[in-house]
């Protein structure tokens, strides 16, 4: 048997397995789409976030890409943000990055990655560069892109937060909530690192006076 044919076969058994649990599973998740969270996370194959939250399909509304990243122009990710903030409504969104992210720690090489992957990850230099004089100080290398990994969720929130999409939505409903956590590969937990509540403070550079 082919390593595809393996996930279907499994997809057949797990359908099977929830209908006998619960017939009217799938009957009543297609008709329904209410998810509190947006979930932006990382495409590392270990943190499913229906998994990892103990959660059941339907309840995030999930994006993901390579270190979980948030930038001005990544269309994809905007229109994820869009879509889960005016439409679905959502009341959280989260940044979920992961201790021992590949995207890290290729970040912090001075490595070749070929132009479209050293574009991308040159948004992590970029929270290595503005945090220098406190990364720069850890000499433990995986300590380092421990706390980078922070840091740069951290900075992705932030950058939610410059959004008018964000914007717009916390001053109509004063919501979602902003929310940067980190997974633990080695222990399964998850680490709050940074919140922000609707209507934080932001600097003035990017908040739209016209919303």
């Amino acid at each position: 048997m082919k390593p595809y044919e393996v996930l279907l076969r499994e997809n057949k058994q797990w359908a099977a397995d929830k209908i006998e649990a619960d017939p009217d599973f799938f009957n009543r998740l297609s008709t329904l789409q209410t998810p509190e969270f947006l979930w932006i996370g990382c495409s590392d194959s270990r943190v499913p976030a229906n998994e990892i939250t103990n959660t059941q399909p339907g309840e995030i509304f999930v994006h993901r890409n390579i270190a979980n990243l948030v930038i001005h122009t990544d269309v994809n990710l905007l229109s994820v943000l869009d879509y889960a903030v005016v439409h679905l409504k959502v009341k959280h969104v989260i940044v979920c990055g992961h201790y021992g992210c590949g995207g890290i720690k290729a970040a912090m090489s001075n490595n070749n990655y070929s132009q479209v992957l050293n574009m991308w990850l040159r948004n992590i230099k970029d929270v290595y560069r503005h945090n220098r004089e406190e990364l720069d100080t850890i000499s433990d290398e995986k300590l380092r892109a421990d706390r980078l990994t922070e840091l740069s969720v951290v900075e992705q929130v932030q950058r939610l937060a410059k959004t008018s999409i964000i914007q717009k939505a916390w001053k109509q409903r004063n919501a979602p909530d902003l929310h940067g956590w980190v997974y633990g590969l080695k222990d399964g937990l998850i680490n709050p690192v940074y919140e922000m509540k609707a209507n934080a403070d932001i600097d003035p550079l990017y908040i739209y006076d016209d919303l």
